[in-house]
Parts: C-alpha cells; structure tokens; sequence
C-alpha cells in the first residue's frame, strides 16, 4: 500500500498552526525578572519537568562548535593550534549538540587555563546548574569542586546525578551574596548566569573576593553589542525585551562593560605586598573574547535535538510538547540575537594579583569549604 502523501498547502497550513500555537503560548505565559525567588522559580520548573535535561543531557549551556572555526577568543591561530583550540575560520554544524556541550566545557577550561591547576584544587562552579560542568572538572582535571545554585531543584537534581566518590559538592546560594570566605578558592567558574543578576558589579565582586591571590577567574556568558558600538533600533529593543522577560533576564551585560566592572571592583587589587601581573595595572590579568560564532549552532540545535529525539519529548507526556513550542519563538530571537551582532558570547579569563603570603587559614589544595546548611 502506498505510503499516504500530503498536499503542500496542507503541511503548510500544519506548520503555521504549530507555530501561531507556540506565539500564543509564548506571548501569555512569560518569565520576566521580579527577583531573585523568580529565577529560582524558572529554574526549578525546568528542573522539575525533565524536559532540558532529557534533550540537552547534563549542561544546560551552549555548545562548542569546532573547527573550520571560529572567531579568535584571545589568540591568534598558532597559539591556539599549540592548545588544542581550534583555529578560526567556519564554525563546523556537524558535532553532536550534546557532545559539543561537553567540548565547551573542555575548551573553556584549556583557554582559560585551570588545566594548569594541581590537581585537589578548589574550585567554586558559581551558578551550576545539574552538575555537569562541575562533574567534568571533577573527573577530568581532579579539580575539587563547590557547584552553586539559587535553584534547589538544580541542586537536588545534580546531587542525584553525581557519583559520591567525586570530589564535588553542591549548595543553595545566592551568587550576589556568597556565604563563602574570602580568598578560599583556586578557581572560579561560570558559564551562563551573569544575565540573571540584577547587580552585575556586585556578581563581579563576588567572584572576585572569594578567589585566591593567584587564582584564575573562567567566565562565559551572554552579553549585548555596547552601547559604544551603536544603540539598539527600534527592531532590535523589541527582541531585547522579549529575551529579557522570557527568561528572567533583568539586563545582559556587555564585554566590556563587564570587563569594566571586573577591573574596577575592589577585590581585583592585590593585597599589600602583592605584584603586578600585567603591564595593564597591578591588578587583574585580564582579557576576554568573543565566541558568537563557536557557539551560534546551538540555538538551532536546541530546536532540532526535538526532532532528532522525539520519544525524549513525547514519554513526559503532552505538557512536554507544549513546553518545547512555548520556547521556540524565544531560541528563534536568540539565535536571530547573536547572528547578527545584536548579542554576542563573551568570554573572560583571568588572574588575580598574588599578595606576598595567602592569608591564614585556607588550604587551596583539599576539601572544598563547608558551604553550611543550605
């Protein structure tokens, strides 16, 4: 029996049903910035539901595209041949989207250099998610790691997904004010969660006073075109709106403008007795990059990875394919965003100023700090 056909109006007129069915679940039900409790709020939701976790595997980040690649986050293309990065060029769209999601990982960590850290060191993996990041620096590096959340249906989740015999910990906390001591960690670590923080100065400190003298800030995000690059018309302010509030976003910062308020926090000056490290200061070694064009593949592929697991989406029931078209409008803009310059994906690394002598009482290399009762 022949397989049955479909007229083209036909498929067409399925298509624009589908898709006026997602704008009018996207334009009713949006997620705009209140506070804080609302990005814990939308986190738990989508911990709860299963549905990113099902398609997009352990990280709930973007993912790294290599080869034929990519705008120069930093290096020009002999060094990052000697590292491992790939050299510029065409991001390739053939890697597995989860797969490029663990390569992120990976690239981030040889860019900014925490691959270079002994092995036991600690670690704060600020605004975690489910743990994958902080599983893979765990596992691969031996780092010893504290993944935070605001969320405590992430951290519920990624306690559950963690083998005990990890050096890696989670806890309930609020990046803006971090119940960690000063100068207690190695490392920092973030990817994603600077544009849900209202106070990007006060993220900045944050990052900065609990990291060690001497220790090295990895950072990636989303950030908007400066405004010294030209303002936002009329189109792309509408698009910004609809990413903010989608989201619970209460603003994105820009590279620079982030970079400024890296340099100009207080916790980036060495201690007394403390060295330069760059001839830009004497306090932070810092530099940044733009991966628009590692990383653009994603968005699309995020809408795809549906198509490619259907049965990921249709076992959790109905409520899961609704969920799946209320976000594609929102993937769509974002993907629009950073494809034409509007938005860009900035990456930070760094290095703190070394003091003379490590303040008392912290050991970088063992256990991570007691994170309390959270």
């Amino acid at each position: 029996m022949p397989a049955p056909t479909f007229a083209p109006w036909l498929l067409a007129a399925i298509l624009l049903l589908v898709l006026g069915l997602a704008l009018r679940l996207w334009q009713r039900r949006d997620r705009h910035f209140v506070s804080s409790a609302t990005v814990a709020e939308a986190y738990d939701r989508w911990t709860a539901d299963r549905l990113l976790e099902r398609l997009w595997g352990d990280h709930v980040h973007l993912g790294y595209y290599p080869t034929g690649p990519l705008p120069n986050p930093g290096q020009p293309n002999g060094a990052r041949k000697r590292t491992g990065l790939p050299t510029r060029g065409r991001a390739a769209t053939t890697v597995d989207f989860r797969q490029a999601k663990v390569d992120f990982v990976h690239a981030l960590v040889r860019w900014s250099g925490l691959d270079q850290l002994p092995p036991g060191s600690k670690v704060l993996d600020v605004g975690c998610g489910i743990g994958g990041s902080a599983r893979i620096l765990a596992r691969d590096y031996g780092l010893d790691v504290l993944g935070i959340s605001i969320s405590p249906g992430q951290i519920q989740r990624a306690r559950e997904l963690t083998d005990p015999a990890l050096s890696c910990q989670f806890a309930v906390m609020d990046a803006l004010d971090l119940d960690l001591a000063d100068a207690s960690f190695a490392a920092v670590w973030s990817v994603e969660a600077g544009p849900h923080m209202p106070d990007k100065q006060r993220f900045a400190d944050e990052l900065l006073r609990v990291l060690a003298p001497g220790g090295r800030l990895a950072l990636a995000d989303w950030n908007r075109r400066d405004p010294a690059d030209g303002p936002l018309n009329r189109r792309e302010r509408w698009v910004m709106r609809q990413l903010l509030d989608q989201w619970a976003h209460p603003e994105f910062a820009s590279i620079a403008g982030f970079a400024r308020n890296l340099r100009q926090s207080p916790f980036a000056k060495p201690a007394p007795g403390g060295q330069a490290l760059a001839t830009e200061g004497p306090d932070l070694a810092l530099e940044t990059g733009d991966w628009t064009a590692e990383t653009l593949p994603s968005w699309i592929d995020s809408i795809l990875e549906g198509l490619r697991r259907p049965s990921q989406v249709l076992s959790l029931g109905p409520g899961a394919v609704l969920q799946g078209l209320r976000e594609t409008p929102t993937l769509l803009l974002m993907h629009w965003a950073f494809a034409t310059g509007m938005m860009q994906f900035g990456v930070f690394r760094a290095i703190k100023a070394p003091a003379a002598r490590s303040g008392p009482g912290f050991d970088l290399v063992g256990s991570s700090p007691n994170p309390g009762p959270h």
